[in-house]
């Protein structure tokens, strides 16, 4: 079965790393895994973050365009022609302007996959954009939500002929089965290049460092480690790097070690050699560093934003502070240093729960049944 594959945030194969890149790769993945043929039909990126109608218009106007091209191309007798079309990640910032039109056209299933709605920007600066995400929700056969903080906004406008699944955000095909006994390795390893002591308690933040909820997240962080009281020792290792690196490094004390941006390989090491995954989460969607360390059986702090819930579980993976609540953040990471027990029963915990709910092959199947279904319902309503 041929499938088209759209991301209009950001297309898969962006040099620019992020989860959103990571699991656009992973949906096409899970979908080549079942025999799909996958082609990415387009790298149109329709983000407008400003909120400029006028730019939004004229985003739609070369949206037209590509639509009218790719339509003629798939109805050339030699032309690739999908049997599917899968739109990855559409909200009020970047509408999805060829899925809808095009699917219509070729009179084929219509599947979006992490689907956002902001009723609240019906009205306002963005307001051009959203009826064409309401358009596009209206029009799909299928929507796959990836966070359960989307559903409830969502059902409001898709139609009754739509299936709505939740999948769990998933790892890749290629992640470790387990840290195993490589973990003391890692660790060892890990210390002596950035020279911390064995017996510190190894906190680990992942992230970008750029503009917005990144740079937030990094500062309220920084200032979360300056409020704990413990008597425990510890270190707090960054992978990240950006833009925003040199004022983000001011944040954090003589304590922290930054590693910059680190392959998927390297920072396995770092999530087998760390103690605690650490994440103040501002803004976030779910989080793919977070479900990696969870795979990989690290307890974590991270904030209450978004799908964050979807991954960890509180109190019995690792613990959930209130959105944007620093002094909340710095009393449960500071329970997770002292608490070294604690921290096994989680690591445990983690490693059994993210294999039967978060696993690729489990994700993977829900994707082919929905697809074989959506084509299936809508060959039966046409």
């Amino acid at each position: 079965m041929k499938v088209a594959f759209y991301a209009p945030l950001k297309p898969p194969d962006s040099p620019v790393p992020s989860g959103d890149r990571k699991m656009a790769r992973q949906l096409i993945a899970c979908l080549r895994s079942k025999g799909y043929d996958v082609k990415l039909i387009s790298r149109l990126k329709t983000r407008e973050p400003h909120g400029l109608r006028h730019k939004q218009i004229i985003i739609k106007n070369r949206s037209d365009k590509i639509n009218e091209r790719l339509i003629n191309r798939c109805f050339e007798a030699d032309g690739w022609r999908p049997d599917v079309w899968i739109t990855y990640h559409m909200f009020y910032k970047a509408p999805d302007w060829l899925g809808p039109a095009i699917s219509k056209a070729l009179k084929i299933p219509y599947v979006i996959a992490e689907a956002s709605h902001a009723p609240k920007r019906n009205k306002g600066e963005w307001s051009f954009n959203q009826e064409q995400v309401v358009l596009a929700l209206k029009h799909a056969d299928v929507i796959i939500g990836l966070n359960s903080n989307d559903e409830c906004c969502v059902k409001e406008v898709i139609s009754s002929n739509c299936t709505y699944a939740f999948i769990k955000p998933f790892v890749g095909p290629d992640a470790p089965t387990s840290c195993g006994n490589d973990r003391a390795l890692f660790r060892e390893e890990v210390c002596q290049k950035l020279s911390i002591p064995r017996n510190k308690v190894l906190l680990l933040a992942v992230g970008m460092m750029r503009e917005g909820a990144k740079f937030e997240s990094y500062k309220m962080l920084g200032k979360a480690l300056a409020r704990l009281e413990t008597h425990k020792t510890w270190n707090l290792i960054v992978a990240g790097d950006g833009l925003r690196r040199k004022e983000i490094e001011k944040f954090f004390g003589t304590e922290t070690r930054f590693v910059g941006e680190l392959t998927e390989h390297q920072l396995f090491k770092y999530y087998c050699a760390a103690d605690i995954f650490v994440w103040p989460a501002i803004q976030e969607a779910y989080g793919m560093a977070l479900l990696e360390a969870q795979w990989l059986g690290l307890p974590a702090v991270v904030g209450n934003n978004g799908g964050v819930s979807d991954i960890l579980n509180d109190q019995v993976t690792g613990f959930l502070a209130a959105p944007g609540d620093l002094p909340d953040f710095a009393a449960k990471l500071t329970t997770l240093i002292e608490d070294i027990d604690c921290r096994e029963q989680m690591r445990a915990a983690a490693t059994q729960i993210t294999r039967s709910e978060h696993s690729f092959e489990m994700a993977a199947k829900k994707m082919d049944l929905l697809i074989k279904n959506s084509l299936n319902n809508y060959r039966a309503r046409t």
